[in-house]
């Protein structure tokens, strides 16, 4: 909106020429809705490779998406995905709250207790394109809270179990959070145009095909 435009119609047309020459705003990228098997066929599949990786590539967690709110990436996650909201006291600190764990089954009540899993590990990320990024998109990979499914909460124990790997060596322990974690891993890669080897591929094909057949994947194009 054009703020104090009530000043005389000179200053209005003054007001209008930036607007009139200034180039359309660009819209927001889609999301995009598939089926699990055709998000599936979507990813490039390629070697992976590790050559050069350190975790500390990957800054996180940083300021966060309200860098105002004196919270950082791990926080503003935390405080997100509650189902009962914790006190946010000063300097961010955490007390009460309740969360899921969807690894596991779990229901945590201590935010300490709690790991904040990158769906699609930075090492992964790493093997299977992020390697040739900057560093300003890897760090917005490692704090990206603009999807829902990239940053999760989780218990510690299930997320250093998950460690780095890929749905070829690990799955959710818990039966019924295994197509969700299939649908919201390969909608992680899509968004970040990351690729797969040849066993992940192969790994997300029998879920695709067979358990999580009905599964929907919903993503948007990382910017």
């Amino acid at each position: 909106m054009i703020k104090n435009f009530v000043r005389g119609f000179g200053a209005l047309s003054l007001a209008l020429i930036p607007l009139l020459s200034a180039p359309a705003a660009q819209a927001a990228p889609a999301a995009e809705v598939t089926p699990l098997a055709d998000a599936v066929g979507l990813v490039q599949v390629t070697e992976e490779d590790r050559t050069g990786y350190t975790r500390s590539k990957f800054k996180h967690w940083n300021a966060g998406d309200d860098a105002g709110d004196g919270c950082n990436t791990r926080a503003e996650v935390l405080i997100a995905e509650a189902v009962v909201a914790p006190t946010v006291e000063a300097g961010c600190k955490l007390t009460g709250g309740t969360w899921a764990s969807y690894y596991d089954g779990q229901e945590v009540t201590s935010a300490g207790a709690l790991d904040i899993d990158h769906m699609v590990p930075l090492a992964e990320a790493w093997d299977s394109g992020a390697s040739t990024w900057t560093a300003a998109r890897r760090e917005a990979y490692a704090n990206d809270q603009g999807a829902d499914v990239s940053l999760v909460a989780v218990t510690a124990r299930s997320n250093r179990q998950k460690s780095d790997q890929d749905p070829a060596d690990w799955m959710p322990p818990f039966p019924e959070a295994q197509c969700r974690y299939v649908g919201e891993w390969v909608a992680t890669k899509l968004r970040w145009q990351l690729t797969a080897d040849d066993r992940e591929l192969e790994a997300l094909k029998v879920y695709a095909e067979g358990p999580c057949e009905d599964t929907i994947v919903r993503y948007t194009p990382a910017a």
